[in-house]
């Protein structure tokens, strides 16, 4: 990642947003510290959105019995002494 200036981005802001344009994240600094990144938006279109999902794997079959299964583990054990209400 690159860091510049406050300063050096605010005259050279055309450049850097070409930069960002091309996939670089950019720290921007003042007073020594960090204080933001320019960095390339996220996909935010449908198409994107089913571009990606189509990626992930299929969940398997045997999933939402594994959902269910799970979800029991989260309901309170009524001996726990240290349960409130």
């Amino acid at each position: 990642m690159r860091t510049v200036t406050a300063t050096h981005a605010s005259r050279g802001f055309s450049d850097l947003l070409d930069a960002v344009e091309h996939g670089d994240t950019i720290a921007i600094t003042r007073g020594g510290r960090v204080v933001a990144e320019i960095r390339p938006a996220a996909a935010t279109t449908g198409r994107a959105l089913r571009e990606a999902l189509s990626r992930v794997p299929r969940l398997d079959d045997d999933v939402e019995s594994d959902v269910v299964a799970a979800t029991a583990l989260l309901v309170p054990d009524e001996s726990d002494p240290w349960r409130v209400g």
